[in-house]
């Protein structure tokens, strides 16, 4: 089902450009605006000036963020700072880092996936999608002709067949690119060019569907890109980084949700949740105990990728801290969608937006949109200090959403509501372009 295609790969030339962790960023939608200053000073070649461009008051349509794009790129792949592949290849990329004091490895290959639209089954969503976001990256994608950071897709592969195959070809060869980032993340990187191997790839990917773990708006706006653009070659398939559902490396965080203002009261709020949940009040200022604690009550088991229940905090500042458990569970049954699939009704960010943001707090998907009610971080901590602050009436706290839940929903057809998963850490961008 799945067609993947090696690429002529456009890479830095560190001999040229400078050191590759000078050259390189997360991806831009979890860039600020003092980060990208930032990137813009670290290196003149920094992939910033190509990904995300600084806007100017003076800005028009024939000089902004997504032109001066374009004359960089040009610009660098004529005096050789970018450098296409010698042979198609695809691209081993592996991600050695730490989350909960245990130090992990997640590994993926970096690709060109066949555009398939959703409704065929073969790339599957799993988030629902903002149209501002998929405008700015069809303007670049429009400029440059080019992907400058890969989708993150998720595959099913239980013998781990393909992940065997890479464990033997990086045995006797060593990474072309490797270091460290300002995380403490080490990042590598093998050319895979023997096509033998990339023939062997191939066969164990086509039967497989991919999942889209993050990167919904890049996928949607390459997919109206391939539709509008259809003499340009290459531009049919996407440049994704895919990953083992079973790598022991996959990981994903929790999301929490900052509401910046309600027009209830406390004890009103706290009444109206009394209604379907279980609320107990809790003085804590420690964020590492919150988690423990909202864990604990789901009786979570993300290895087993099980919980019993939806569970989450409420931070109300000063040190106060609600626990929410849902009553009962027929509560989905009656109170939640009906036209919507169980797996879905039993999601934690699902359970949240009805019952609490559109029943009780009236924020319903217009204001969800719009941004400025509800915000994200995936910083317990943050998110307490900003209620504490005063700039925000209050933050949910979540559990993880579950592999499992995602590969489910997404399987069933559905989306989830947006920022439901936070796959962590994110991919780094700059390693590899795919130029069409």
């Amino acid at each position: 089902m799945a067609e993947i295609a090696p690429l002529h790969g456009l890479r830095y030339d560190e001999k040229k450009a400078g050191d590759i962790k000078d050259l390189v960023t997360p991806p831009y939608d979890v860039i600020d605006p003092t980060a990208q200053e930032q990137y813009y000073e670290r290196n003149p070649y920094n992939i910033i000036r190509l990904e995300y461009g600084l806007k100017y008051p003076n800005d028009n349509e024939a000089n902004n963020r997504y032109t001066r794009a374009a004359g960089f790129f040009s610009q660098w792949q004529k005096n050789g700072v970018l450098q296409a592949e010698g042979k198609p290849a695809i691209y081993l990329y592996r991600q050695k880092f730490s989350v909960d004091g245990k130090t992990l490895t997640r590994s993926g290959i970096i690709c060109r996936v066949k555009l398939e639209p959703y409704e065929k089954g073969v790339v599957l969503p799993h988030e629902e999608t903002m149209p501002k976001h998929k405008a700015d990256r069809y303007a670049l994608m429009t400029a440059c002709g080019a992907n400058f950071s890969p989708v993150f897709g998720i595959y099913s592969d239980r013998q781990r067949s393909i992940d065997l195959m890479l464990d033997d070809f990086t045995q006797n060869t060593p990474p072309g690119t490797g270091f460290t980032d300002e995380w403490g993340h080490s990042h590598s990187l093998w050319v895979i060019d023997t096509p033998d191997l990339l023939q062997k790839i191939q066969k164990q990917m086509k039967p497989l569907q991919i999942f889209i773990a993050d990167g919904h708006h890049r996928y949607e706006t390459a997919l109206k890109f391939a539709r509008d653009n259809p003499t340009i070659a290459g531009a049919d398939h996407l440049m994704m980084t895919l990953v083992n559902l079973y790598d022991p490396g996959l990981v994903i965080l929790p999301t929490h949700r900052l509401i910046t203002k309600s027009n209830l009261a406390q004890n009103q709020l706290i009444a109206a949740l009394q209604e379907d949940f279980l609320v107990e009040g809790i003085q804590t200022s420690n964020a590492a105990s919150i988690a423990g604690l909202l864990s604990d009550m789901a009786k979570l088991n993300e290895d087993e990728g099980i919980k019993d229940g939806q569970v989450f905090g409420l931070y109300l500042g000063n040190g106060l801290l609600y626990s929410l458990k849902l009553r009962d569970s027929s509560i989905i049954d009656s109170k939640m969608p009906a036209d919507r699939s169980k797996a879905w009704r039993s999601l934690d960010v699902s359970v949240l937006q009805k019952l609490i943001f559109e029943n009780i707090l009236g924020i319903g998907m217009e204001e969800l949109a719009g941004g400025e009610i509800v915000q994200y971080t995936r910083d317990a901590g943050e998110a307490m200090s900003k209620v504490d602050d005063g700039s925000h009436g209050m933050a949910f706290l979540m559990n993880p959403t579950l592999i499992p839940e995602v590969t489910e929903v997404a399987a069933n057809g559905e989306k989830m509501p947006q920022k439901s998963t936070f796959f962590y850490p994110k991919l780094i961008t700059g390693l590899v372009i795919n130029k069409f």
